[in-house]
């Protein structure tokens, strides 16, 4: 399995999927609780490779990540665009009720972060091309 990581200073999005990209889990975490997840979910899971982005805070993380699970391969993935991308995939996983669903999509502002999403859209970039990214830390 393969855990995606949307780092960040205040918060951090998680996700877990099957190496066919089948979701199984998905969460956003206070950044200094980000550790201690992932080791949640190693124990839990059989996880192969820990897939994170490659922008605000990612040498940082790699580094923590890479001190507290020093086997666990971990590759950085590109992720220009995947807040944009996320921000409008918010809407799949939670359908606008009421009166919020005339809004045009692309105006409809997230109630809550989306940073698990942008962490699903790092694994789904990952998947389609993963001899494009080399193992950054093993």
């Amino acid at each position: 399995m393969l855990v995606g990581v949307d780092p960040g200073r205040e918060k951090c999005g998680l996700a877990l999927v099957h190496p066919d990209g089948q979701l199984v889990w998905r969460k956003v975490v206070a950044s200094p609780m980000l550790v201690e997840q992932i080791g949640q979910l190693v124990a839990k899971f059989p996880v192969s490779t820990l897939i994170i982005g490659n922008q605000t805070t990612s040498d940082y993380w790699q580094a923590q990540l890479g001190q507290y699970y020093p086997g666990l391969p971990i590759t950085a993935v590109d992720e220009r665009f995947s807040s944009e991308q996320a921000r409008l995939r918010y809407w799949q996983f939670n359908p606008p009720r009421g009166l919020e669903r005339f809004i045009p999509e692309g105006l409809r502002i997230p109630p809550q972060p989306y940073d698990d999403i942008v962490a699903l859209i790092l694994l789904e970039r990952y998947l389609q091309n993963p001899e494009h990214y080399p193992v950054h830390r093993a």
